[in-house]
């Protein structure tokens, strides 16, 4: 029987509900019914900038950034002119040294700090985490790794091993032994495990972002590099989120004046265009690891580096420094903080407004889902107790067409992080969004009451 397959032309025609359906019979058919009941499950079919266009025609203003990806908005015009300019050349071609990704590490040491010199390219922030903690076993010449209760490194089996939420690691134990948990933000409990012996790498997230955008205590990094050069521990920063501008500060780790060992990046690095990741360390610990001609080929990535990939970095870095978007996400996130505060002085519904830059989580108090349990089998509790960032997020994408979402590790946080090309009256037109959903919704059981039409009606679709 022949095969019928739909090309790329036809692709680009399919409706809302053809899509929805195959993404239910061929990908995730219980992410596609989540996303269903929050009416989250709308077909885009273009995007600039800050904004995207669905199948209807309606527009929206994009708050989640692709998870901090999206430093420079959606389809960034100097990002594709570059890959333009290069698509003559291999794309990938392992047995010669590459023009573009030479450039782009040499670009990112001028933009890291200290002396982080050398960077491997891989295609992703799991498998950045994942190289970063090869690299520091080989050049430490020790095994365990220490890392934060909350925190999010990625899904891959290294990465999960040293991520900080039970959910996540249950399911897939055992996992990659010697490694070890401790408090995020409490240097006792860290030099406790630190003063065991043969521990290779502390890995920590600078701000916590998938834990519900979480920053540490004022000097615990300089602490924890403190701590590290007294145990003879490498350092690992995680900047996959707060990387290039995200926070104020190109990295976020220059906020404290902190340089690690090795760094991870990706996401925003790829200028919201390619797949991207990168690991990038001292020459020092680069030369134990993999400096012999013997050693050089131990760790590699068919895809990684490529020449439309590294491309695409040099071009968002170049826009990074000549936009100067590290000091507009300071600015910006400045402001979009102190109107924060105010909404959160005028409704209980807002727990706590923290970030830093254009990364910002609102946490909820939980609502009561009462009678309407009862006709949804329990559906509006649990999406209450576990989902009100979400359910504050469908009432943002519903009633005015602004796209967040929750916090991975604590979905009562929902995360605002806009690309940081945002405009100030893009910023005030989602205050004053989110200030008609709380006065509409009169509190907590207005809350409840809202979430379960949204649900409702949902699971009667």
């Amino acid at each position: 029987m022949k095969k019928q397959l739909i090309d790329v032309d036809s692709a680009l025609k399919l409706t809302r509900e053809e899509v929805v359906e195959y993404y239910k019979c061929h990908v995730n058919p219980a992410l596609a019914k989540l996303l269903g009941l929050l009416n989250f499950d709308n077909q885009y079919v273009r995007a600039e900038g800050t904004r995207v266009w669905d199948s209807k025609g309606k527009e929206y203003l994009d708050f989640l950034g692709g998870y901090g990806a999206l430093n420079l908005g959606h389809n960034p015009p100097a990002v594709l002119e570059a890959i333009k300019k290069v698509m003559d050349l291999p794309n990938i071609l392992q047995a010669g040294l590459g023009t573009m990704i030479s450039v782009a590490a040499r670009n990112l040491s001028q933009l890291t700090p200290g002396e982080l010199s050398h960077t491997f390219f891989c295609n992703s922030g799991t498998e950045a985490v994942e190289g970063a903690i090869k690299l520091a076993r080989i050049a430490s010449g020790k095994e365990r790794i220490i890392y934060c209760e909350n925190s999010f490194h990625g899904k891959t089996m290294g990465s999960l091993s040293i991520t900080g939420r039970d959910k996540y690691q249950k399911p897939f134990k055992p996992l990659i032994p010697g490694n070890e948990m401790v408090p995020f933000g409490d240097l006792d409990s860290l030099e406790l495990k630190l003063k065991s012996g043969n521990i290779a790498a502390f890995i920590v997230e600078p701000i916590q972002g998938e834990g519900g955008i979480n920053l540490p205590p004022d000097g615990y990094l300089q602490g924890v590099r403190d701590l590290c050069n007294k145990y003879d521990v490498l350092f690992i920063i995680d900047e996959i989120q707060t990387g290039f501008g995200r926070t104020g500060r190109m990295f976020a780790c220059e906020h404290d004046g902190v340089v690690p060992d090795i760094m991870c990046l990706a996401k925003s690095l790829g200028g919201g265009v390619m797949p991207i990741g990168a690991f990038t360390t001292t020459e020092e610990i680069w030369k134990k690891a993999y400096g012999g001609v013997d050693t050089a080929l131990l760790h590699t990535s068919t895809f990684g580096g490529n020449t439309l990939a590294t491309t695409a970095a040099i071009a968002t870095m170049n826009e990074l420094v000549e936009k100067d978007l590290s000091r507009q996400a300071r600015e910006k996130g400045e402001y979009f903080l102190s109107k924060l505060k105010a909404l959160a002085g005028e409704y209980e519904l807002i727990k706590e407004v923290r970030g830093r830059g254009l990364m910002i989580g609102i946490e909820f108090n939980q609502p009561d889902s009462g009678i309407f349990d009862k006709i949804s089998r329990g559906m509006v509790s649990k999406l209450s107790y576990e989902y009100t960032g979400s359910l504050v997020a469908g009432a943002l994408i519903n009633d005015h067409q602004v796209i967040t979402a929750y916090t991975l590790n604590n979905p009562n946080v929902i995360r605002l992080e806009p690309p940081l090309i945002v405009s100030y009256d893009e910023i005030d037109y989602v205050i004053d969004a989110l200030d008609a959903i709380f006065s509409k919704n009169k509190g907590l059981l207005g809350m409840a009451v809202n979430s379960a039409r949204t649900v409702l009606s949902g699971l009667f679709k």
